[in-house]
């Protein structure tokens, strides 16, 4: 026989079970259990379910307690519904925890945005808490002194060498998303169809056509859909590198003489390769010392580190902004959504296709269109917010790449089997 596993729920139950034995005992056994007792095999009960069979070799279950008569069936039915109950709801509780662990920063920016529109003096500038300097430089400054320590340089030499391919994306990444998708958009939506959202937003979408490609989405997407790794790799490096001169040029030449832009082209720079290019060199200083052994040993840990320091940028930026009364309405949020949707899909889809056009393998042509068709959230927000500090706008720039980042995993993801089954195909062409 199977020994029954008492659990909480099990001996709360046990109590009230025991509390309501008079009442069973007024019963004879016969009629609690629908078996005679004089057919019946008696047995103890040591805290399981004991099978009984009755003259016709028909086997029953009861519960039986030790020294008394038996527990009806029904009842120790309870027992076990519960334990079974307890399971499930152990079950969805896991399935909870598995979905917060998986999309831990999506769900972390509801809630940052959320804690920010309830509690805006919190996060402030100037605030208690001081978020624009244990955030803004020494978190920020942590964030890529990690990059740099996680970044293997080792493994870029052959993708270095096709220089052709690298220039080819960088010119699309920089070039083509500024001039051909920024600048239209801008010119439409302030001209022809001011309504559709303010010009701060607007503002914001020709930011995030200026920022380099993701790091790690892009190589994960290229990984999953059979394209080139390195070239991914490579490319993601050089783009974030190139970030830190090309995005404010852009940008410099795009807000011209406005007083979006405070810091002189120069003195911007010089911040960013402080902020940035230093920690980074820094980093990969220290993985010929003990500290890149613990970076591989916690990388899980300082990754998730990583990723609330992004979300403090998040929460301080709209604290700032909900403190002087700025939002962003739900029909903008949608029509913002539904945009960055359609240039994203159709980036994807139509770079992949024009790497082929260049005589570019398959895999090298996933690698190109996952690179040139994302936009980076992890170097995007500590650019903007070096680039535009003490802007009010600032909430509104951000925006669009906060908007960004959840569809390029989302759409990306969802059509990686596509993909990959373009580039097997391929595979079995060349075959």
């Amino acid at each position: 026989h199977q020994p029954f596993q008492p659990t909480m729920r099990f001996n709360l139950l046990g109590v009230l079970l025991c509390s309501l034995l008079p009442t069973v005992l007024c019963f004879p056994p016969s009629r609690a259990n629908g078996i005679s007792s004089s057919t019946s095999k008696q047995a103890s009960f040591n805290g399981r379910i004991v099978q009984r069979h009755d003259l016709r070799g028909h086997p029953t279950k009861s519960l039986q307690q030790v020294g008394s008569r038996p527990f009806p069936l029904s009842m120790a039915g309870t027992d076990v519904a519960g334990g079974g109950q307890e399971k499930q709801e152990s079950a969805g509780l896991k399935k909870i925890s598995q979905f917060l662990q998986k999309n831990f920063f999506v769900c972390g920016m509801f809630v940052a945005v959320t804690m920010a529109r309830l509690f805006p003096t919190l996060g402030k500038n100037g605030s208690l808490l001081r978020p624009e300097l244990v955030i803004g430089k020494f978190g920020v400054t942590l964030i890529f002194l990690v990059s740099g320590l996680s970044l293997k340089l080792s493994e870029l030499t052959e993708a270095f060498s096709n220089w052709k391919l690298n220039v080819l994306i960088q010119s699309l990444i920089f070039g083509a998303w500024p001039l051909c998708v920024g600048y239209p958009l801008v010119h439409i939506l302030t001209k022809y169809a001011t309504n559709l959202l303010p010009l701060p937003l607007v503002e914001g979408l020709f930011v995030l056509t200026c920022l380099p490609t993701t790091v790690n989405m892009c190589i994960l997407l290229t990984s999953s859909a059979g394209g080139n790794v390195a070239c991914a790799l490579c490319n993601a490096v050089i783009s974030n590198l190139m970030g830190i001169f090309a995005t404010p040029a852009i940008l410099m030449k795009f807000f011209g003489n406005s007083n979006a832009i405070q810091l002189p082209f120069g003195e911007m720079v010089l911040k960013l390769c402080n902020k940035v290019l230093l920690p980074v060199a820094i980093g990969q200083g220290l993985r010929a010392t003990p500290v890149k052994e613990f970076y591989t040993k916690n990388s899980k840990a300082i990754k998730r580190a990583q990723e609330l320091i992004l979300l403090g940028i998040v929460w301080n930026a709209f604290c700032n902004a909900f403190y002087k009364g700025l939002g962003i309405s739900i029909q903008h949020g949608l029509f913002l959504f539904g945009l960055l949707s359609v240039l994203h899909v159709g980036a994807l889809f139509g770079l992949i296709p024009f790497f082929s056009l260049f005589n570019y393998s398959r895999p090298q042509a996933v690698a190109g269109a996952f690179c040139a068709s994302q936009k980076t959230l992890a170097f995007g927000l500590p650019l903007v917010n070096t680039i535009f500090e003490g802007n009010p706008n600032m909430a509104a720039y951000c925006a669009p790449i906060m908007f960004i980042h959840p569809l390029e995993l989302l759409l990306g993801s969802l059509f990686v089997p596509k993909i990959s089954k373009y580039v097997e195909e391929g595979d079995k062409k060349a075959q």
